[in-house]
């Protein structure tokens, strides 16, 4: 029928030209048709799409992608900002980045999903001496298995249905560079078998070709799997495991370096295009923020900032303004209207992380009457530390002793409080 959506008449290959549905192999197949919902695939892991009648592109594109079109400076994702900060575990990623970018040492980069692992990746090959040659990533565990092969190593005409001509794989586009492979847990064992031969020998041979070619590329690996656990479950080899992790680098979860949510926030905003760009957080929401655990990290803090400043351009965020989500996940969050000071600090909490969490509720806060409480509550602490002795209770205090037996007498305390 004219309403109907036309069928694609083929697939279109790079390098290969239209190939007829009619001579592709169901697995290759279905990879094509679920590309598309591959959001965490760039461009390079996309080799072959549906190419319709009314599509405006050629057919034929000669030319294979090369290592420059697969490392877009500006393309490292939305966790691009995830190396920004001063906490310290931030900065000791910077340390052993710095330490391992002018060696040729493997890397395996550990850590939950949207840590940037990718981005540190990156920030290895920008650093090192093969920086001026391509950085070519390849999402392992997006690819089936049947397929990552001739991704990884390339192919010759003819070596199986549909290679109409000869294509090269990942590791020569890469070389020189690096090619870093990423969620490398999910590799199926066939596959990382034929991997650590290529890391050992250095050498390689396309699909459907007996010509050894030499793989002069820096490998770097990363995963947000457990491949210790992978490797008792029989899931990984544990002497590819050993060929790759030569020098460790585990990415810290954004919950372990709150400290640097605000400055995350503000180069997630300097990046927002145009008016978007014009919000700011204030301390309170800023505060809220930093409660959040975050089980997405950097990734997930990033869709957050995008969304507020989609909502709300021109505007200074607060409390009222951040997902339900997060306020929900945050009840722990301490409003002085609502909580007890023997609530507050049953969980010997330190006094700067009590300040930290402090939040104001929307009716407001007497704050007269909330320091009274926390004067109180530290004195009847202290003199309970030293068993009613006001000198050791005023030491613990940093104050005078003369001082506290004064506040004693203001709240009608005696030394045994």
């Amino acid at each position: 029928m004219d309403d109907q959506m036309s069928q694609p008449d083929g697939i279109s290959v790079p390098g290969e030209g239209l190939v007829s549905t009619d001579t592709v192999s169901s697995s290759e197949l279905t990879y094509t048709n679920n590309v598309h919902c591959l959001g965490s695939l760039k461009r390079a892991d996309m080799p072959w799409k549906v190419q319709g009648e009314s599509s405006s592109e050629p057919l034929i594109d000669k030319q294979p992608m090369t290592g420059s079109e697969l490392d877009p400076s500006d393309n490292a994702g939305p966790a691009q900002v995830s190396l920004e900060g001063s906490s310290e575990c931030l900065n000791q990623i910077r340390n052993l980045i710095s330490k391992v970018a002018k060696t040729n040492a493997s890397v395996l980069i550990l850590g939950q999903s949207g840590t940037g692992k990718e981005v540190a990746a990156r920030e290895i090959h920008r650093n090192s001496l093969r920086a001026n040659k391509p950085f070519v990533p390849i999402n392992c565990g997006a690819i089936p298995p049947d397929l990552l092969e001739s991704e990884l190593f390339g192919h010759e005409k003819g070596a199986f249905t549909g290679a109409l001509t000869a294509r090269p794989g990942r590791f020569e586009m890469a070389e020189g560079g690096t090619l870093f492979l990423d969620e490398i847990g999910d590799m199926s064992l066939d596959m990382q078998v034929k991997l650590l031969r290529v890391l050992q020998e250095h050498t390689f041979e396309r699909v459907g070709s007996n010509k050894t070619r030499v793989a002069d590329v820096r490998i770097i690996a990363a995963t947000h799997r457990n491949l210790e656990e992978r490797i008792l479950q029989n899931q990984f080899r544990e002497d590819l495991y050993y060929r790759l992790n030569v020098f460790p680098i585990e990415m810290p979860q954004l919950r372990d370096r709150k400290e640097d949510i605000a400055v995350l926030l503000q180069s997630m905003i300097d990046r927002q295009a145009g008016e978007r760009s014009d919000v700011k957080f204030s301390d309170e929401a800023i505060a809220v923020l930093k409660q959040y655990n975050w089980p997405g990290n950097i990734r997930e803090l990033s869709n957050v900032v995008e969304r507020i400043c989609i909502l709300h351009s021109k505007k200074i965020i607060g409390t009222g303004e951040l997902p339900q989500k997060i306020l929900d996940s945050c009840n722990k969050l301490l409003s002085p209207e609502n909580h007890s000071m023997d609530e507050i600090f049953k969980a010997d909490m330190e006094p700067a992380d009590f300040v930290e969490r402090l939040i104001i509720p929307s009716e407001g806060v007497d704050l007269k009457e909330l320091l009274t409480k926390l004067e109180l509550h530290y004195i009847k602490l202290a003199l309970r530390e030293s068993d009613g002795v006001v000198a050791r209770a005023a030491k613990l205090l940093r104050l005078g002793r003369t001082t506290l037996v004064e506040k004693l007498r203001k709240y009608e305390l005696g030394r045994a409080a």
